[in-house]
């Protein structure tokens, strides 16, 4: 399955400031993150740790084919870069690895994204929690796929509550085949297909970003969703208790960031910028919440576009998003620092 497409870690990847070689208080993620090799069949499943396996998407031939501006498939070597010097914020019992990239030269959007969903499904294996790095927001339907197809292992009818931070629906219809804005209609579909609960909650829609039959769509489909207008307006407690009511009603949940959700001043890099964006830490607030839920079972973040980004400004919040991630689960399990 892990044919050429699938490209290890390199170890010159990870690296940064170095404060100390043997005080783990001074150490930064590029020191404590290893390498995983997806390909290793001696792999065993982690046990008594906690572990996160970042999986780069370097793709964006979705938003090529949905006319959008390309260059998010280098997205994941910026964010990784952001991320290196981070600081380790919690106990030696967390682990962090680098499973790598999945690459989609050479074949098709489609092909690429069954690749990503058998590594998604491998890292879950392992009892490692995906964090994919994006890569077009095609990487969601990649990353569902592989939930579905890891936990469909475990029950017959497997209950995913899908948690979209974007200015768009991706709900558009794909008779000439998938991009990154149909991800969340064909997880409709497949869902129809498998007689399977179709969970949808969007947050941060863009009335200005999405037509009225996007609307009637989501309607149709039963999809949650606040607009980004609301949001702003609002305090946070009202997005909070949409959020519980969501959650309560689900055993899993998958949450996925579109960059384009924030406003332009905190991402420029993306590929459909967003004047009147939301504010990430309101963004973070939230995510804190589902994760405090203990049952999210895999995360990425997308549409960080490197030739876009302004002093590496959106993948420098894409890292952030994640420390605050890393650090929230550790927390949750007594591993925070």
């Amino acid at each position: 399955m892990f044919n050429k497409n699938y490209r290890a870690i390199n170890d010159s990847t990870w690296y940064g400031r170095i404060d100390s070689l043997d005080n783990y208080d001074a150490f930064r993620w590029h020191q404590w993150v290893k390498p995983l090799d997806l390909r290793d069949e001696n792999l065993i499943p982690l046990k008594d740790k906690l572990g996160f396996a970042f999986l780069g998407f370097c793709c964006d031939e979705g938003v090529r084919r949905n006319k959008g501006r390309t260059g998010a498939a280098n997205g994941p070597q910026s964010i990784r870069k952001e991320m290196a010097n981070l600081p380790c914020d919690f106990t030696k019992d967390v682990l962090l690895f680098d499973a790598g990239d999945i690459l989609s030269e050479n074949i098709s959007l489609e092909e690429s994204q069954t690749l990503l969903a058998a590594a998604v499904e491998k890292i879950l294996s392992l009892n490692l929690f995906p964090i994919i790095l994006g890569g077009g927001h095609e990487t969601a339907f990649g990353n569902y796929s592989g939930i579905l197809n890891y936990l469909a292992k475990k029950t017959d009818k497997p209950k995913i509550g899908i948690i979209n931070f974007d200015a768009h629906f991706d709900l558009r219809p794909y008779p000439e085949g998938g991009n990154s804005g149909t991800m969340f209609r064909q997880i409709a579909d497949i869902c129809k297909e498998k007689n399977l609960d179709y969970s949808y909650f969007c947050i941060g829609i863009q009335k200005h970003s999405n037509t009225v039959d996007l609307f009637k769509t989501a309607d149709r489909l039963g999809v949650n969703y606040i607009l980004a207008k609301d949001i702003i307006d609002s305090d946070n407690w009202s997005v909070l208790e949409k959020l519980d009511d969501f959650i309560k009603l689900q055993d899993h949940i998958y949450v996925t960031i579109c960059t384009d959700v924030f406003s332009t001043s905190y991402a420029p890099g993306v590929s459909a910028t967003q004047p009147l964006g939301l504010d990430p830490e309101r963004v973070l607030k939230f995510l804190k919440h589902i994760l405090r839920s203990n049952k999210t079972v895999s995360f990425d973040i997308c549409e960080v576009s490197p030739r876009f980004d302004l002093d590496s400004t959106t993948a420098d919040l894409a890292s952030l998003i994640i420390f605050s991630l890393v650090n929230t689960v550790a927390h949750i399990n007594n591993l925070g620092l």
